[in-house]
């Protein structure tokens, strides 16, 4: 196992080049079309949590490398920030102090600072990881866009139009889904020509009505703790995605699915995807 990993590691070293350089990498070739949404089948659809936050260090772009290079989900998904200089970087809290080995809050540096920051990774996690430089969008994008979907969840609202452009730019735009907890920010995702993804906790579905986000919402992505009746309630809406997050069991996968939910995001996707679903 702990062989394996470094093997991977050692793959997307090669890949993102030396940590903190600042160079721009090499985009990876797609061999064709980008991949897009379209290339979902009808079966379960696994997302990848923060790349697989129980598997590998998380919103890490050797994490997102070994989860992809191991196949075990179809969607990498991303938590994105916008630093005071307008560049976007993928870390999922407000402040670095809980992953990384610096204290503060996210907005107030630069990418010159960003250079600076390395991720702690937990030393729970199987295998051996060292520290890195948190990835930027840029850096994800052009790594991984087109090779495998990806999901970016915008923390700050103000960053969608850039991100929007980026996605453009490079042809991406059916490629990566843009998630949101907030219906107004999912609006303006699809007034932008982007795959609208919306996320819901339990507490919101009791009183949510997705009926009236099917114009806008591509995905509506649910708390798998949610009443069975608000489960339902988000599967019978009109929208033609329900993903259920975060879901790290096979119990819990079984019943999101004989719900029916057609996708998941989880933190454990080796896990899931060595224990197959039992429920149709």
């Amino acid at each position: 196992m702990v062989t394996s990993t470094v093997s991977v590691m050692l793959m997307a070293m090669t890949l993102t080049g030396p940590a903190g350089s600042g160079g721009a990498p090499t985009p990876l070739e797609w061999r064709g079309s980008p991949l897009t949404v379209d290339s979902l089948s009808s079966s379960v659809t696994y997302t990848a949590h923060r790349g697989g936050a129980l598997e590998v260090p998380e919103n890490s772009m050797s994490g997102l490398m070994a989860t992809y290079l191991r196949g075990t989900a179809q969607v990498l998904d991303v938590d994105f920030r916008m630093l005071r200089d307008g560049t976007l970087v993928a870390l999922h809290d407000r402040t670095l102090d809980r992953t990384t080995n610096e204290t503060g809050p996210v907005r107030d540096l630069t990418r010159e600072d960003w250079e600076r920051v390395r991720l702690r990774p937990d030393p729970a996690l199987p295998g051996r990881w060292r520290a890195e430089r948190p990835p930027t969008v840029d850096e994800v994008l052009d790594r991984l866009g087109g090779r495998v979907l990806l999901m970016l969840e915008a923390k700050d609202p103000a960053s969608l139009p850039v991100l929007a452009e980026k996605l453009r730019a490079r042809g991406l735009t059916r490629s990566v889904f843009v998630n949101s907890n907030e219906p107004a920010v999912a609006r303006q995702a699809h007034e932008l020509g982007l795959i609208a993804q919306l996320w819901r906790s339990a507490r919101q579905l009791r009183d949510d009505d997705p009926r009236q986000w099917r114009d806008f919402v591509d995905i509506l992505d649910v708390n798998h703790e949610a009443r069975d009746k608000d489960l339902l309630r988000a599967v019978r809406s009109g929208i033609g995605r329900v993903w259920a997050h975060t879901v790290n069991t096979p119990k819990e996968l079984d019943r999101v699915l004989r719900l029916g939910c057609d996708g998941v995001l989880t933190d454990s996707p080796g896990l899931l995807a060595r224990t197959p679903a039992s429920a149709g």
